[in-house]
């Protein structure tokens, strides 16, 4: 017959040194995963990898040692993996985009893409540049990174006993799926999308709450420099109302947000201000067109009086809202035979592909850039499509809010 356990050995093992009952575990769970998830998103994400907030010395440091105990991941690389990926976005070379390796690798092999990423040096020494290279991140984070979540293992079954183990299985489980997984995955695959990006991203929901405010992808793939993903009045990014917190305690410096965009009535012609405001709200200017121009024109009929709505598959609407970029061979075939018996919607996508390449080049001649913009307005207002000429109007009074 085996031996009874002591009854102080028995009473750790089930309830560890805390005495946590069921649902002050389950509260415990939910503080170090949101903890991890605020960890990620506001200081790897929004701080380092964008430098849209600074962070006193002491929390930025708490934060990349809980990042280190939690994820084993290190700061310079976590940055660098997702600077590329904004910057080859939905390319070959994006280290996780659905389009490219499929949805279902991105959501359950996440991991391995990010390990796959990690080992590629060139890029990390490449867009890693400016993170923290202090002693301690070369001697104990990046010298050892897998001894934080070993030494988080030993202090869960420490406090928890042995439930700890599988407390600390979910908070390892928990950024490779809701991070690596559902945003980097879903989050370019379904969704709405505010703004008209030249990628795939989509907002999951406009309640970002259960994962830090990274829900809202698309508001942040339109701004990616912002410290605040929130773009509409009814969206909500509980990370935002973190970072004003502690700035309010002093404890965090925000250095920039999405500009607002004005609209001053009566310009006629597009001026310096309107060229600045495109510079920051370009894909704020091809939603516009979309919701104004483009989709409107979709309920008139065809010249042989086909129903135009009843005719356009979901799919084909979004390749008319971002120019065919994700459409196959096949469905572009069959956009442009739709869009051919339309003259009048056949204009209208030929004015909106001009006016992504005038808003798409990266000219250093601002006076050359502000002529390509008169001409398209003029131009635009020349046809006598109303649409088009109340938007020419709308978008000559560009202006960045000034508060």
């Amino acid at each position: 017959m085996a031996p009874e356990l002591p009854p102080t050995l028995y009473a750790w093992l089930t309830r560890g040194v805390s005495g946590f009952e069921w649902l002050e575990i389950l509260v415990y769970l939910l503080i170090v995963t949101q903890l991890t998830i605020f960890s990620v998103t506001l200081y790897l994400h929004r701080s380092q990898a964008h430098r849209a907030v600074d962070f006193h010395p002491l929390l930025a440091h708490f934060f990349r040692f809980w990042s280190w105990l939690t994820t084993s991941m290190i700061t310079r690389e976590w940055a660098a993996i997702h600077r590329k990926h904004h910057a080859k976005c939905e390319t070959e070379d994006d280290p996780h985009s659905p389009r490219i390796v499929g949805i279902n690798a991105v959501m359950w092999k996440g991991v391995e893409l990010y390990r796959a990423a990690r080992a590629d040096r060139p890029s990390i020494e490449k867009y890693g540049k400016g993170c923290p290279d202090d002693w301690i991140e070369r001697h104990l984070y990046t010298a050892h990174p897998d001894w934080g979540p070993i030494l988080m293992l030993v202090i869960d079954v420490a406090l928890l006993g042995v439930i700890g183990v599988a407390v600390w299985a979910v908070q390892m489980l928990w950024i490779p799926f809701w991070a690596a997984g559902v945003v980097n995955g879903l989050g370019h695959w379904w969704g709405y999308r505010n703004t008209q990006t030249t990628d795939t991203s989509t907002n999951l929901t406009p309640w970002g709450v259960w994962i830090g405010g990274e829900e809202l992808h698309n508001n942040h793939h339109a701004f990616p420099s912002s410290a605040k993903f929130a773009l509409r009045r009814w969206e909500f990014d509980i990370g935002w109302v973190a970072i004003k917190t502690l700035e309010k305690l002093r404890l965090a410096t925000v250095l920039r947000v999405a500009p607002t965009l004005d609209i001053r009535p009566n310009i006629a012609l597009p001026d310096s201000e309107t060229l600045r405001a495109l510079l920051a709200h370009r894909f704020a200017a091809m939603t516009d067109y979309w919701r104004h121009v483009m989709r409107p024109a979709l309920r008139a009929p065809a010249d042989d009086g086909d129903d135009a709505p009843a005719k356009l598959p979901r799919r084909l609407r979004k390749g008319l809202a971002d120019g065919g970029r994700w459409l196959d061979a096949s469905a572009r075939e069959r956009l442009q035979a739709f869009v051919a018996r339309r003259p009048q919607l056949a204009t209208l996508v030929e004015f909106r592909a001009r006016l992504a390449t005038v808003l798409e080049e990266r000219s250093t001649d601002a006076a050359a850039s502000l002529q390509r913009l008169q001409a398209w307005c003029e131009q635009a207002e020349a046809t006598g499509i109303r649409a088009l000429q109340e938007f020419s109007a709308r978008m000559k009074g560009y202006a960045i809010a000034v508060h």
